[in-house]
């Protein structure tokens, strides 16, 4: 397990919440941003962390990934990106692969370095995921694995339409079976007029099956209203996550100053 690598959790010092989905394309890097928005309006010091992130992009200073722009956005940029986004390559692939394709192994001493320092200096941390629970990080370990090893609660991102209760009982399953605590869902791009049949009763199943929470239903929304990493995210997306009281989900007092 790659908490044989990393510190025996809780390596992390202050509360936090893990940040996964079903799959890749749920929107989940929207959803953290929106999480550590909200938690901002209770906790003056809200980190953010992305492990790990593919499909960068090359600029003057090195590898950069907009899903680690978007949370350093909306976080107001308390920490530089290399400290968000630890590892990362170019290659639109899982990290395994992308490592092979880059001939750059994962260096995960970076990743602890890295999450201690955000932890030190944070009341709170909301940790991003990459894809679902078992893309390969490296050629041993999965995004589960890291789960494992960090020990915050997950809250897992959803989509609402067809085929979502397979894909989300599994991936509770997966997480409880492996002694991750399960803090809820979010059921993001919800939309009640679609005419995917499922829309109207996906809601009431996802909660049935996996006896969890559903924390925040997330409207659909047009794509062009959304681009997180030049910090816009459509108001009804934040909305719904600001419903959801988070420091009773991420375990953590309102501190001095905050909203």
């Amino acid at each position: 397990m790659i908490a044989e690598v990393l510190p025996r959790p809780p390596f992390l010092t202050k509360p936090g919440v893990f940040i996964t989905a079903t799959d890749t394309g749920v929107g989940k890097t929207v959803i953290a941003c929106a999480v550590a928005r909200a938690l901002r309006r209770h906790v003056d010091r809200v980190g953010v962390c992305k492990p790990f992130a593919t499909g960068c992009h090359v600029e003057s200073n090195g590898l950069v990934s907009e899903d680690a722009q978007a949370l350093a956005h909306f976080t107001d940029h308390r920490h530089p990106l290399e400290l968000i986004n630890p590892i990362r390559y170019q290659a639109p692939l899982a990290p395994a692969p992308a490592a092979r394709t880059a001939h750059e192994p994962a260096d995960l001493g970076l990743l602890t370095d890295a999450m201690r320092t955000i932890d030190h200096s944070s009341d709170a941390l909301v940790v991003e995921g990459i894809g679902g629970l078992l893309v390969p990080l490296t050629d041993q370990y999965t995004t589960l694995d890291l789960i494992e090893a960090i020990g915050y609660p997950v809250i897992i991102v959803t989509r609402a339409g067809l085929g979502t209760l397979n894909h989300t009982a599994m991936t509770v399953a997966l997480l409880r079976n492996r002694g991750c605590g399960v803090a809820g869902l979010i059921v993001n791009a919800h939309d009640p007029d679609s005419t995917d049949a499922s829309m109207a009763s996906n809601l009431h199943w996802l909660h049935k099956m996996n006896q969890t929470p559903i924390l925040a239903t997330v409207p659909v929304c047009s794509p062009d209203t959304v681009a997180a990493h030049e910090g816009r995210i459509h108001q009804a997306i934040l909305d719904a996550i600001d419903g959801v009281y988070w420091p009773g989900v991420v375990g953590v007092s309102r501190t001095p100053g905050s909203g």
